[in-house]
């Protein structure tokens, strides 16, 4: 099965540019109620993914939990504790099943780097799902 099936393209998705103030981006995320989201470069290159738990880790260690002394920041200086590993357009689905296990979403890439889009772990369940369901006559 080929993995774009589950794609959920970049003009579908929200992402961030790595060059977003803290506040931008916190901003985004709190609009949309995303706990995670992707992180681009303005050349369009998938840079990594920032959490809620990123920005509260830097708030507690670099800013003394103060919002304005951090609101002007690129996000980019922001330490991420782990990105969301991506996926090659061309990679197979045990890979992508294999990184949805740990992952909300999981980012695909082109052979450039660049961010395509991603793949939702709900939406990988949801086939499996409808696929066990044919097999047992639910």
């Amino acid at each position: 099965m080929n993995i774009l099936f589950f794609l959920t393209p970049k003009s579908e998705v929200e992402y961030i540019y790595d060059d977003f103030t803290v506040r931008q981006a916190l901003e985004k995320m709190e609009y949309h109620k995303y706990s995670a989201i992707p992180m681009i470069n303005r050349r369009g290159e998938y840079v990594g993914t920032i959490t809620e738990g990123d920005f509260l880790w830097a708030f507690k260690e670099q800013y003394a939990l103060n919002m304005k002394s951090a609101e002007q920041l690129p996000v980019r200086s922001i330490s991420r504790r782990m990105d969301n590993r991506p996926v090659s357009v061309n990679a197979n689905i045990e890979d992508l099943i294999s990184k949805a296990m740990s992952q909300n979403f999981v980012p695909v890439i082109d052979d450039n780097k660049i961010f395509i889009g991603i793949v939702r772990r709900k939406e990988i369940i949801q086939v499996c799902y409808d696929k066990y369901k044919e097999k047992v006559g639910i």
